[in-house]
């Protein structure tokens, strides 16, 4: 005896079965609190984007009201980034994400999701995660974000 499920001949798989949803916006969490998370947050801003980025504070209570499913502490101590469809993207991954959605940098990001680039990718934000923590000062107690880092060829234009 057969289920009837398999006895009913396979048909055409519809589309948007066959393939993934396109990822339509994402929305870029990152530390108000930290002078290079709100200097990426401005380069970000400046890029010409082929996906949209919403910037939000991670921990705030917009970053909450969206996300009331994540580990909020979580994305206070390392990117996180969430696709229209609710994809999560977290660490390494968020930061290739974030390079894809822009135009100058999508080629980039299919670079460094291939065995010769995730290393690179990886490493790089392992960098960024040392130069976090040690090396700059978290804005002053009681700022609930950080003033854009001033001047210089890394500032914002």
């Amino acid at each position: 005896m057969t289920d009837s499920a398999s006895e009913a001949p396979p048909g055409p798989v519809p589309y948007a079965a066959a393939r993934p949803a396109p990822v339509r916006r994402l929305t870029v969490l990152y530390d108000a609190r930290c002078p290079l998370c709100v200097h990426l947050r401005h380069w970000l801003q400046r890029q010409r984007q082929l996906v949209p980025l919403d910037l939000v504070p991670a921990g705030s209570a917009e970053a909450r009201q969206r996300f009331p499913e994540l580990d909020h502490a979580a994305t206070l101590a390392e990117l996180t980034v969430v696709g229209d469809l609710g994809q999560v993207y977290r660490e390494t991954s968020a930061w290739i994400v974030c390079l894809w959605a822009l135009a100058k940098y999508r080629s980039r990001a299919h670079w460094l999701t291939t065995p010769a680039g995730r290393p690179f990718a990886r490493g790089t934000v392992l960098a960024a995660a040392r130069y976090r923590s040690p090396a700059l000062p978290s804005c002053a107690p009681g700022v609930r974000e950080c003033a854009a880092p001033p001047g210089g060829p890394w500032g914002p234009r």
